[in-house]
């Protein structure tokens, strides 16, 4: 393992920030006569969540086989990626690099903190460009793979993780449905790497909000003293403590896709409206046309609501894998057009 200088990269003002310490930092449990943090003694909502969400972790911990030391819940994926930029770089002084086109909330997270970005596009095939990223000097790096909207999983990570010198947060939300093996059980190799996965997708939690990392102890502990106390709620806990708890509903559900996926690839290829059907290993397809914006309004007049991403991909829609009926009233619609 190379040397790395976690210190060297984070904040100063972070580094040494107390956290703020809540009632529940100082008592935790389920029995007793509460009259320790001013909640109305009256409901059955009445209690603050707990802060460390310790039940939703174990449980990760034991599926994940990452230990609790090493996960922290964030409220989506969205507030780990401000996490990041909160810890780790300086408003108008660090950047951050991203490698559009990807996940637009790179960009934006970095815009609210007033953070310089660095944009090194993917290349044709959608591929990282390494030379160009190792040459930059930047706190930050972050990657999706699969990768939103393309859906390919990226290559050359690894050489990334062992010559990058600053931060690389490896956005894996879209991992479950890949046959490619994630780094989430290679966190002590890479000190230098958070990996972000999320209850959005295959867990179809996308309403409940929870997001997570993995990463070092060191990076989690500055995480979980930087982030607000009571970030995620005790509503949103459960809810994904449940989905956990039935992990048979979990593979149904991710066969169905996955079937549904290749199905609607099949049924692309015989459609000559689509000129091209990019490799994907998300819950996604994305596809060329002629003209996306035509292709999306005709779409939304059937009340098939798909993504056209032609600011991000010229002429390119963004299909996510439905229901079966869903599918199948999309590749009827898609016949029709003319």
């Amino acid at each position: 393992m190379r040397k790395f200088d976690l210190q060297s990269l984070v904040r100063p003002n972070i580094w040494e920030l107390k956290p703020y310490s809540s009632a529940r930092d100082e008592f935790w449990g389920d029995e007793g006569i509460f009259l320790d943090a001013n909640e109305n003694p009256f409901g059955n909502k009445n209690r603050y969540p707990d802060p460390h969400q310790r039940t939703l972790k174990k449980a990760l911990s034991e599926i994940k086989r990452v230990p609790v030391d090493n996960i922290c819940i964030g409220n989506g994926s969205d507030e780990i990626i401000d996490l990041v930029y909160r810890i780790f770089c300086e408003p108008q002084k660090d950047s951050v690099i991203i490698c559009p086109p990807t996940y637009g909330m790179y960009e934006v997270s970095a815009n609210i903190n007033n953070v310089n970005i660095i944009k090194i596009p993917l290349d044709s095939d959608f591929e990282l460009n390494i030379d160009e990223i190792l040459s930059q000097n930047a706190k930050c790096l972050f990657l999706c793979s699969p990768n939103n909207p393309t859906g390919n999983s990226l290559k050359d990570v690894e050489k990334l993780l062992n010559e990058f010198n600053g931060i690389i947060v490896l956005d894996e939300a879209y991992i479950d449905f890949s046959d490619k093996q994630g780094y989430i059980n290679r966190l002590s190799e890479f000190p230098n790497l958070i990996i972000m996965q999320t209850f959005s997708k295959a867990w179809a939690l996308a309403s409940a909000r929870v997001g997570i990392a993995y990463a070092s102890t060191d990076i989690i502990k500055l995480m979980d003293k930087t982030k607000p106390p009571y970030n995620v709620s005790k509503f949103n806990q459960e809810e994904a403590l449940k989905a956990l708890s039935k992990p048979y509903k979990f593979k149904e559900r991710l066969t169905v896709i996955l079937e549904q996926r290749d199905h609607l690839i099949k049924a692309f290829e015989l459609l000559p409206l689509i000129q091209h059907i990019y490799p994907t290993d998300a819950n996604f397809i994305l596809i060329k046309v002629n003209d996306a914006v035509r292709l999306y309004n005709y779409l939304v007049s059937k009340k098939v609501i798909v993504r056209n991403r032609d600011s991000v991909v010229s002429n390119c829609i963004r299909i996510t894998v439905g229901k079966p009926k869903e599918n199948a009233a999309l590749i009827e619609a898609l016949k029709e057009y003319k």
